[in-house]
């Protein structure tokens, strides 16, 4: 197969790290670096953060928030909030490069996210060695807290 490689166009970093959760702030704080492409929406962000921050109990309601007022949900009737349709939403029409904006995750336990593109025009095999279909992330530090707290499998600390 010749020809040119499908180069970066539209691909671009998100940095997310966690700041608090179950009532605890988190210092230092741990982080991820994703990887996220110009078709990918908030939800494909909201999975890949999800599960790079060690969620396992997903039944939770969860949403990205804009500087702006903006919030990005599946919207749900029942907890009687208004949110855009996170579903269609694309991160590259909605984050712009700089400027910060949150997820949040469970409003009960409200895990919150500081959430930045850092960087555009990047070439996601120079990057991660493959064109993902979904936002991955690329680069971690930090401890990740278990999201409910528990330190052994049975949850019977002593």
């Amino acid at each position: 197969m010749g020809g040119t490689p499908v180069v970066a166009r539209g691909w671009f970093t998100v940095r997310v790290e966690l700041i608090s959760g179950r009532g605890e702030d988190l210092d230092p704080r741990p982080g991820r670096l994703f990887l996220v492409g110009p078709r990918h929406t908030l939800e494909d962000l909201a999975v890949a953060i999800d599960l790079a921050f060690a969620r396992w109990d997903l039944a939770h309601l969860h949403m990205f928030e804009f500087s702006d007022g903006r919030r990005y949900a599946l919207p749900d009737e029942e907890y009687g909030q208004e949110f855009i349709d996170y579903r269609t939403a694309l991160v590259s029409t909605q984050a712009k490069k700089g400027e910060p904006f949150r997820y949040v995750f469970d409003f009960g336990d409200e895990w919150l996210h500081s959430c930045v593109v850092t960087a555009t025009g990047v070439d996601p095999e120079e990057a991660a060695g493959i064109v993902p279909r979904n936002p991955i992330p690329i680069w971690g530090w930090g401890w990740i807290p278990d999201q409910h707290g528990r330190r052994t499998e049975t949850g019977d600390e002593e």
